[in-house]
């Protein structure tokens, strides 16, 4: 640049008192400015105290300010701190500011030739100045003080330079005897890890060796247990079937005579000794009435622990077919539960069961057993509950189906078609 915008070949002409007003004025702006916006001529100088900034950095900050965007980073901030006065000292102000220091600081930092107009009148060039000039003598001797702490630095990074590099061949030293020493380690980790795995292969077949003998242990015992459960069950039920049968025969024998109004004997086995004749099979007791009679299985029924089982569906079906399973159901059960209370005997109705189904609720079901099959259909379960009970009790089976007729019939069960007890219900 020239003489033209105040910088340049007219940097030499500045006043004394100008130049170190506009090298505090840096100074003050180095200061509040980050670390990473320093210019590198400057990093120094901004290590300062800012006391001494303006002095011992006064030659850098004065050369700093020769460049433009230093200076005019500068000039901003004194803008922004001086705004009426930055604008008087425009160069096409319509009120120019009167001459002081602040407003030829201003114009100079801003590129206006009218700061040497600005300056008072005692700060204009001259070769006086002992003032300024003691500063700058105390600011050289600063410099040359800092230069000789600089070169005591230097020796001293020197120094430490010589003992970092005895350090690293330390380091270098005991970095080779850890190598040694890992080598080592990893070789005895190597063996005590196979040493480990073969005492984890020994655990692991030990202890499959213990789950298989606990298996084991627990299959026998919960086998053991089955079987007690088993044996308990089976003794349970011979004893209740042999507790009733010893209860049938107790009351048959007791009321049996009475009842049947039975005359003496007037025969003897051997009377009774002749060759065969044909007769009619006759059941006893019917009395001579035929199975169809609804009065039999009265009868029946008030024979000592007598039993009745019914095939549910095929009397409900064969009697009232018309209403639905459930209306079916319920009325069968009612009957059968007047019959109960009448007759006293023991009553189980079984029906076809389903998943999910249960046994109907309310008080009409008092006195009578309603069981569902599962897995099975009523007539297996009805073969079952014949199969449970001890040898000359009287059961009676209601149903028509032929299978199950001869099946029960043959384990010695009264056999009473469907026909029968609807009749029976409907004189209830």
């Amino acid at each position: 640049m020239g003489g033209e915008d105040g910088t340049g070949d007219d940097a030499e002409q500045v006043p004394v008192a100008l130049r170190s007003a506009l090298v505090q004025v840096a100074a003050d702006v180095l200061g509040a400015t980050e670390p990473l916006e320093v210019p590198p001529s400057l990093r120094a100088v901004h290590k300062f105290a800012p006391r001494r900034r303006a002095t011992a950095g006064a030659g850098p900050l004065w050369a700093a300010l020769q460049d433009e965007a230093f200076r005019a980073r500068v000039a901003r901030v004194w803008a922004q701190a001086n705004p009426e006065l930055a604008a008087s000292v425009a160069a096409d102000a319509r009120e120019p500011a009167q001459p002081s220091l602040r407003a030829a600081v201003g114009a100079w930092l801003l590129g206006t030739t009218t700061w040497r107009d600005l300056l008072p009148p005692d700060d204009v060039p001259a070769d006086g100045g002992a003032q300024v000039q003691a500063r700058l003598d105390r600011a050289q001797v600063e410099l040359e003080r800092l230069r000789a702490d600089a070169a005591a630095a230097r020796d001293e990074a020197r120094a430490a330079q010589d003992q970092l590099g005895a350090l690293q061949r330390e380091l270098r030293r005991l970095r080779s005897d850890a190598d040694r020493a890992r080598s080592e380690g990893r070789r005895a980790a190597d063996d005590a890890r196979a040493s480990l795995d073969a005492a984890e292969l020994a655990r692991s077949r030990a202890e499959a060796d213990l789950r298989q003998a606990s298996d084991e242990r627990r299959t026998a015992h919960a086998e053991r247990t089955a079987a007690r459960a088993e044996l308990r069950a089976a003794r349970k039920l011979a004893d209740v079937r042999v507790r009733l049968l010893l209860d049938t025969i107790v009351d048959a024998a007791s009321g049996l005579r009475s009842e049947l109004a039975l005359p003496p004997v007037a025969e003897l086995p051997a009377d009774l000794v002749s060759p065969p004749t044909e007769h009619p099979a006759a059941r006893p007791g019917s009395r001579g009435r035929s199975v169809d009679d609804p009065a039999l299985l009265d009868e029946l029924l008030r024979q000592p622990w007598a039993h009745l089982l019914v095939d549910g569906y095929n009397v409900s079906k064969s009697g009232f077919g018309e209403l639905s399973l459930a209306e079916q159901r319920r009325r069968l059960v009612d009957g059968l539960s007047v019959i109960a209370a009448r007759t006293g005997a023991e009553v189980t109705c079984c029906f076809d069961g389903q998943d999910g189904q249960t046994q109907p609720s309310g008080g009409s079901s008092r006195g009578v057993r309603v069981l569902f099959s599962v897995g099975e259909i009523a007539d297996d379960l009805i073969r079952r509950l014949v199969q449970a009970e001890p040898p000359g009790r009287v059961l009676v089976v209601v149903t028509s189906d032929r299978e199950v007729v001869r099946d029960v019939e043959t384990a010695g069960a009264w056999v009473v078609p469907s026909s029968t007890l609807v009749a029976r219900l409907q004189r209830l």
